[in-house]
């Protein structure tokens, strides 16, 4: 395989911060979002993180960026390759494209068109393969050899996972200018580099608030894992409109962390979660995909109790196809179960 950058061996503060200066004038700084009747409605104060206004669309651009960032100019000519159902992927051709290097992702042949078209568009190379029957992880192998170039995981990996953490740190700036702390934090989890990334940023800053994962029924690995106390697996037969949160197990780096430092997680039906999008859509007039209103369906469906208490949720990604979101206004039945 390609030669890797150097990295630290745990995730820290210190390498969330340094991400944050490396990220600065190029990924966008998110504001925090208040919708006074959600407030009334849930009986607390409840602040939405929109990473869909993020470049690229998902928070996926800040770790993309900073590994890329933190790999050494000698060693980027031959390019990156990454793999990923969409938002990691627009990130990391994004990324790419603003360092000057060429960059190969690998992409489900179902993944929403929209981040096919993006990444595309972004300056990639995009490679399609079955999720189902192909393994993402020997085809990015197998591109790394034969080109020599960096792999970019889409969370399994400490330079991502800071970049991401950065998300934790503009949350706690911006509350405290509000005079606010949080009791609960609210995330979409995946492979749990967000989650890991967040979690790592309110151990060092602000112990008291609990952090909790929002995941799809079915695909609710890191909710099980944390009751068993090591990593499951979902079944191999499993589907979900959430695509970006279709992860098969957590990750080897990224579920230490967490098992550490993460409250719970909870499992949502994709009902909920198509509900949350349009409640989305209604009080805050932002676009998030399904998987990027899981914790936002946490909130509204009361998994996470929060009445009384000053909650931030993430709302992390907003690459959903026109015609679904669509779908899913008009109340037309598109989830499973």
């Amino acid at each position: 395989m390609g030669q890797k950058s150097k990295q630290q061996d745990e995730l820290t503060i210190a390498h969330i911060h340094d991400a944050a200066q490396r990220i600065k004038g190029h990924a966008v700084r998110t504001p925090l979002l208040e919708a006074p009747l959600l407030n009334e409605r849930l009986g607390a104060r409840v602040f939405v993180k929109p990473e869909v206004l993020q470049r690229t669309g998902s928070f996926k651009f800040r770790g993309a960026y900073t590994k890329i960032s933190r790999i050494e100019p000698t060693q980027r000519q031959k390019g990156v390759v990454a793999y990923s159902s969409g938002n990691h992927a627009q990130g990391v051709a994004a990324a790419a494209t603003l360092h000057g290097i060429p960059s190969t992702i690998v992409m489900p042949k179902d993944a929403p068109e929209i981040k096919i078209e993006n990444t595309r568009a972004y300056g990639a190379e995009v490679i399609l393969y079955d999720r189902y029957t192909e393994s993402r992880e020997e085809i990015g192998a197998r591109l790394c050899d034969e080109l020599g170039a960096i792999l970019v995981p889409p969370y399994d990996d400490v330079d991502v996972m800071s970049g991401q953490g950065t998300v934790g740190l503009e949350i706690i700036e911006d509350l405290e200018e509000k005079q606010q702390r949080a009791n609960k934090i609210i995330v979409p989890c995946g492979g749990g580099g967000l989650l890991s990334g967040l979690s790592t940023v309110f151990a060092s800053s602000s112990p008291g608030t609990d952090i909790w994962a929002a995941e799809p029924e079915h695909f609710d690995d890191t909710a099980r894992s944390l009751v068993a106390g090591e990593r499951v697996s979902n079944a191999p037969e499993a589907r979900s409109i959430c695509d970006s949160l279709s992860t098969p197990t957590p990750g080897d780096i990224t579920f230490p962390i967490n098992q550490r430092l993460v409250t719970g997680g909870v499992a949502l039906s994709e009902r909920q979660i198509a509900d949350a999008m349009v409640e989305a859509f209604r009080l805050f007039k932002i676009v998030v995909e399904p998987g990027g209103a899981a914790a936002l369906a946490a909130a509204l469906y009361g998994h996470v109790d929060i009445a009384g208490q000053t909650v931030v949720v993430v709302c992390s990604g907003g690459n959903v196809d026109p015609a679904l979101f669509s779908r899913i206004l008009e109340g037309e039945r598109v989830f499973r179960g």
